[in-house]
């Protein structure tokens, strides 16, 4: 009888070590794949709805077109008119969420407002965020940075997502294409906190404080009160929801100014992404115009530094990011533009999303005429 639970044991050791070098070689096949990115150089509202139709994906139920709708003053963000035919053949939602910083993109009302008045007026808009958070949990994935990841709880009430990107640059990331659409623009500001320093915020200079108490009153775990007269937040207590920041009329509660090393930073980007893009079928396109080494959040972000290049469409995240990356690197004749105009390369966004497994380098360019 011993001798018999010894031969299955021995044989379930074998059994699973073969399906784990299946699982292995899968994924190495994968990593080796060569994906398919589709490309338009003519920047027009009909190629893009081409574009989409290309990729075959024919998403059914309620779909969210991720966007960006410019800082205000800023005038590099993409013209809503590009995505007309595309949301009227998908019937889809434009989505955002708030932003960390204080301004008109920090609360829904003004965030909406500002929209419409960038021309965002033909279709429905959804700040994901506008409620609540949601907490996903990331056990098991693998990640090195987040047990956890903060989203706007709306992130839920769609069946599929269009991740439509505006590829330039970003002071810190490098470049702001599809990776970071998903890391940042899906993130409840608590989540973006979160990626950019720490979860816990800090009082910059409490003989600033009026003692109106917004914070407190708005601190959903109790983190805030006056000790010895000041205000003070308990670490212990706060979640990181980034409530309080919005609510300071002094502005003197802030993100932690916590200088992250340049891979870290990135690699938080991707982790998010990485989450997000495994909760809901998903399909990217970037356009590549208006190639500022600035994002979109930059109220006065400079003018580009160099042509655009056309509008790229694909079901694999890496293989857009890489072949834009590229491209953009060709039209201004380097190896990385990006790290030429802003002194910061974002390719550690590519190389760790693939190593995570969420797609290939490796991408085969094909043009649409």
């Amino acid at each position: 009888m011993k001798r018999l639970s010894f031969i299955l044991t021995l044989l379930v050791i074998i059994l699973s070590s073969n399906l784990f070098a299946q699982a292995i070689n899968k994924d190495k096949i994968k990593s080796d794949s060569v994906a398919i990115v589709y490309f338009i150089k003519e920047i027009t509202p009909e190629n893009v709805l081409k574009l989409y139709k290309t990729l075959g994906v024919e998403y059914k139920g309620k779909t969210g077109v991720k966007i960006h709708f410019g800082e205000s003053g800023n005038r590099n963000y993409l013209n809503p008119e590009l995505t007309r035919p595309l949301m009227q053949y998908t019937n889809a939602t434009w989505v955002e969420t708030n932003v960390l910083y204080v301004g008109k993109r920090r609360f829904t009302d003004t965030h909406i407002k500002l929209a419409k008045e960038h021309g965002f007026n033909f279709a429905p808009i959804d700040i994901l965020d506008s409620e609540a958070e949601v907490e996903f949990n990331t056990s098991g994935m693998g990640l090195k940075h987040y047990k956890k990841v903060k989203a706007g709880s709306h992130f839920e009430n769609y069946d599929n997502y269009i991740i439509y990107s505006h590829f330039k640059g970003h002071g810190s990331a490098g470049f702001g294409g599809a990776i970071k659409n998903l890391a940042m623009g899906f993130a409840s500001p608590g989540g973006k906190m979160a990626q950019h320093a720490s979860d816990v915020p800090v009082i910059t200079d409490t003989s600033k404080c009026i003692k109106c108490s917004n914070c407190i009153n708005a601190c959903p775990a109790g983190a805030l009160a006056y000790i010895d007269e000041q205000i003070a937040i308990d670490k212990d207590k706060c979640i990181g929801c980034a409530k309080c920041i919005a609510e300071c009329p002094k502005r003197i509660i802030k993100p932690e100014n916590k200088r992250l090393g340049e891979n870290v930073f990135l690699e938080r980007l991707v982790e998010y992404a990485y989450v997000f893009s495994r909760r809901k079928p998903m399909v990217y396109i970037n356009v590549l115009a208006n190639i500022s080494s600035s994002c979109d959040c930059s109220a006065r972000a400079p003018l580009p530094f160099t042509q655009d290049i056309g509008i790229l469409a694909s079901k694999d995240i890496i293989a857009i990011e890489q072949a834009s990356h590229d491209l953009v690197a060709k039209g201004h004749n380097c190896e990385d533009a990006f790290l030429k105009e802003s002194g910061v390369s974002g390719l550690g966004q590519i190389k760790y999303g693939q190593e995570l497994g969420m797609g290939t380098r490796k991408y085969k360019l094909v043009e649409i005429k």
